[in-house]
């Protein structure tokens, strides 16, 4: 009997495994850039209609306002940026390298006053600080003082008030980095400094500090952004901050364009932000010593000096988070039966239904760019993982008007589209309601549920991956049934922090809300805004207790890196 040939066969054979190979990679690809351009669809539309606007009012925002928003947004990010350091380099210094009463607890009490958004923490030191405030009552009764010419005391609705008010809360960020960034560092370092006569301070001026110094450098452009990014703050206290400008110039001026010209210059200021913090790191590399892991012993503070240290660690944590916490409980308990009402029920549910459907769009979104990338190892779908996260970089404001203009353009061409067709108006189907917001939160967080799902995958070995497609599992069936049981400790963390993220974004929700649809931010905002910070204590008590999810898991985070005594 003759053979039968098997040279076709095999021909056939490895075709049909080509075209299904390029049809799944097709599909990877399609999804992956897909993702890349609706996330860059809000920041080409605001450079485009930056550029194009109906009512070129450009010339009389450079002659009058645009100066100000500069000049104070500068002045805003240099004041926040000065003290964050000042806070968090020198927490992070004292709770990691060195021992003193209180330090165990300060480790992780430092990182919460990241639970309190920055609006929240203003509005309740304004209520406490004004002329009618409990600290000023406080000092008329104390002194004999009649009226407000009998003494001074500093206004808080100031722009240097408003630089307390954002450092009190965003320091985490350069302490959390910072500390994570000391652990890290090797004994071996620290004790050659010593031997060599230096002194504890000049140990951390001339050898801690440099090396961390990267690491610092990421907080402080985190926090940079941020400020940028804050509307509630800034709005209360009457600071001309470009995202304040932002919001006057499109919705007391009615005027897009404008808003969108002084959003562009938004933009830039995050690139160049972004190109600083990646300069500062460029030159600068870490290599980590077999003692990495050592425990650290630290120096063991005695006396004055151990209690300063207790001090210094305690009034950030007692300022920025236990102040705001007990002044709000405090309004909250005495006003239950007012406060608790079908209002905010329906406020409280809005917020945790958008927060959970972004929480949950970002993690698919996340899973597929991150486990393309594992499975096509190009320098295309790594540009456009990149891109991806583009959207954490664009402020609130920014990011609203990104997003009202694509969605109000697709709103007008199917209502002009029905209208000629069918004599049928459609009106708004995606812009100004609940989708625009959540689209608006995926954009925006997406790069916290990438980081953190591709972060698990990575600690996968990538023979998991053959050995589950040698037994004839699919890619998307090893992603399912191998890789998803593996990294859901991580999904976990991510779906978490965009949640919370999501319950406190104020500057897109507002502006891109359904008519008389409040969430908790935006109900805080209005009845704090007209001095009636006792109506939503409860709704602001609430953002701040959910906020403190993140603050525990970082903490655990870092913790886990390295020992100490």
């Amino acid at each position: 009997m003759q053979a039968k040939p098997t040279v076709p066969v095999t021909i056939e054979s490895a075709s049909g495994q080509n075209r299904l190979k390029n049809s799944y990679l097709f599909g990877w690809y399609s999804c992956t850039w897909g993702t890349a351009l609706m996330v860059a669809l809000p920041v080409l539309s605001v450079f485009y209609l930056a550029l194009f606007p109906k009512e070129n009012i450009w010339g009389h925002l450079a002659e009058t306002v645009l100066p100000v928003y500069i000049t104070t947004t500068l002045a805003l990010m240099l004041g926040v940026g000065a003290l964050s350091i000042a806070t968090g380099v020198c927490g992070a210094w004292l709770v990691t390298m060195c021992r003193f009463p209180g330090r165990r607890l300060f480790e992780w009490a430092l990182l919460l006053p990241f639970a309190v958004p920055a609006y929240v923490i203003a509005y309740v030191y304004t209520d406490l600080l004004e002329y009618s405030g409990a600290v000023q009552i406080f000092l008329r009764e104390l002194f004999g003082w009649q009226t407000a010419q009998d003494y001074w005391f500093p206004d808080i609705r100031t722009l240097g008030g408003a630089i307390l008010m954002l450092a009190m809360v965003l320091y985490p960020y350069i302490y959390l980095l910072a500390r994570a960034s000391f652990l890290e560092q090797s004994t071996t370092i620290h004790d050659a400094s010593r031997t060599l006569g230096c002194t504890p301070w000049q140990s951390f001026y001339r050898v801690s500090l440099p090396i961390a110094r990267p690491a610092i450098a990421v907080g402080l452009s985190l926090v940079s952004m941020e400020t940028i990014n804050d509307f509630g703050t800034v709005d209360y206290f009457a600071v001309k901050s470009m995202s304040a400008g932002i919001y006057d110039t499109w919705l007391n001026m009615s005027n897009l364009g404008g808003a969108a010209q002084i959003a562009s210059m938004m933009m830039i200021f995050v690139v160049i932000l972004i190109s600083l913090e990646r300069l500062a790191r460029a030159k600068q590399r870490q290599f980590h010593s077999s003692d990495r892991f050592k425990t650290l012993t630290g120096y063991r503070l005695s006396g004055w000096r151990a209690w300063g240290a207790t001090l210094l660690c305690s009034l950030p944590v007692v300022t920025g988070f236990v102040i705001p916490v007990w002044v709000l409980t405090g309004y909250a308990l005495s006003n239950i039966d007012q406060l608790w009402t079908s209002d905010f029920i329906t406020h409280a549910s809005h917020s945790f239904i958008l927060s959970s459907c972004a929480a949950l769009l970002t993690i698919i979104v996340a899973l597929l760019l991150a486990y393309s990338k594992r499975l096509h190892k190009t320098k295309s779908l790594k540009i456009a993982a990149q891109f991806s996260s583009l959207g954490y970089a664009m402020p609130g404001a920014v990011l609203a008007i990104g997003v009202i203009i694509p969605l109000a353009a697709f709103d007008n061409f199917i209502d002009a589209l029905m209208e000629e067709f069918f004599n049928l108006s459609t009106g708004l189907l995606l812009s100004g309601t609940a989708f625009a917001v959540v689209f608006a939160y995926v954009v925006r967080f997406l790069a916290v549920s990438v980081g953190s799902v591709e972060s698990s995958l990575n600690k996968i070995t990538e023979s998991m991956d053959m050995a589950s497609r040698s037994l004839g599992r699919s890619p998307l069936q090893t992603l399912t049934k191998v890789h998803l049981p593996l990294i859901k400790g991580g999904i976990l963390t991510a779906a978490l922090v965009v949640f919370v993220d999501c319950m406190k974004e104020l500057p897109a929700t507002l502006i891109l809300r359904p008519f008389n649809y409040d969430t908790l931010a935006t109900y805080v905002y209005q009845y704090a805004s007209d001095e009636m910070l006792e109506a939503c204590s409860l709704a602001a008590l609430l953002i701040v207790l959910v906020g403190i999810i993140p603050v525990i898991l970082l903490s655990r985070t870092i913790s886990a890196t390295r020992e100490s005594n």
